[in-house]
């Protein structure tokens, strides 16, 4: 909603402008994708390496908790 109504204001003081925004978006979006990809892939591999120094913790707590 808040990026819809700064693009409301850019078109109410320049249209061109607000224009090229709207047909370039979809472009920048695309050229970001692969680095939000790779920045999920290293949080999920930080997450593994995490679980698997918890794990021996975890078994030698047993299965109380």
């Amino acid at each position: 909603m808040t990026k819809f109504l700064l693009w409301l204001i850019l078109l109410v003081i320049s249209w061109p402008l607000a224009i090229l925004a709207l047909l370039l978006y979809p472009l920048a979006w695309l050229l970001l994708l692969p680095f939000r990809l790779l920045g999920m892939t290293v949080s999920a591999v930080f997450e593994l390496l995490g679980a698997l120094i918890r794990l021996p913790a975890r078994v030698l707590r047993g299965p109380g908790r």
